[in-house]
């Protein structure tokens, strides 16, 4: 159930709704502590009564705290108010990429530069050893400083623990949109997937690598449809 402008999360007031994704609801808030802004992003009670889902929720806290990178949209705290969860983190104003594509391709001297600061905020990422698992137009926010990298909801440390977790066939998944990785399920947006993530092979390296964030980029730059293309044999 969505919150009323007025619902106090620890220190945090709410106060509008900004949208949802596939690890929960977002909102404008404020910080009455420190009389600032922030986007306050809320686990749905029904995950949350999940102990799995909560601890796939600590886990993108973890990660994404572990980040310091302009272009990236900083986590600043993380809480829980009763049964509610919740992560802080900084208020990004603009568009998205989806939003401005959706006007028309972009030129080419804006592609490579919203292109090259989001590969730099990935090369960071992927540094710290977390991989975002669902880079689309949609969580890049275009801003009067440059582009932000948003939403490391499906994002998880590359580590083993993580890795055993592998995506199985495609038939087998039951959901697009559940925030878990398990057993027969590929994690992410279909339109966007490296080839790699669609038919479920193992890495070789860290999960879901650099590679497989290329292929998105590149298949989106400049407005390109985002149908992706057939496999030839």
């Amino acid at each position: 159930m969505a919150l009323a402008a007025g619902t106090r999360l620890g220190p945090y007031e709410i106060v509008a709704p900004l949208g949802a994704g596939g690890m929960g609801e977002v909102y404008r808030a404020k910080d009455t502590r420190l009389g600032r802004d922030v986007a306050v992003k809320v686990l749905p009670s029904h995950l949350s009564a999940s102990a799995e889902v909560r601890a796939r929720f600590e886990r993108e806290a973890r990660a994404v705290s572990s980040l310091n990178h302009p272009h990236i949209c900083t986590l600043h705290d993380v809480g829980r108010e009763g049964d509610t969860d919740y992560l802080v983190m900084e208020l990004v104003d603009g568009e998205t990429l989806a939003e401005r594509l959706a006007r028309g391709a972009l030129p080419l001297a804006d592609v490579l530069r919203i292109g090259g600061q989001i590969a730099d905020a990935l090369n960071r990422a992927h540094r710290a050893g977390v991989v975002h698992r669902d880079l689309k137009p949609g969580n890049v926010m275009l801003t009067k400083t440059g582009a932000k990298l948003l939403d490391f909801g499906l994002a998880a440390a590359a580590r083993p623990a993580d890795a055993a977790s592998s995506a199985g066939a495609l038939t087998n998944m039951p959901t697009m949109t559940s925030p878990l990785t398990t057993n027969g399920m590929i994690i992410g947006t279909l339109a966007y997937m490296a080839p790699e993530q669609l038919e479920g092979r193992r890495p070789t390296r860290a999960p879901t690598s650099g590679r497989s964030a290329a292929f998105s980029m590149r298949w989106r730059r400049a407005g390109a449809r985002s149908k992706a293309p057939a496999r030839r044999a």
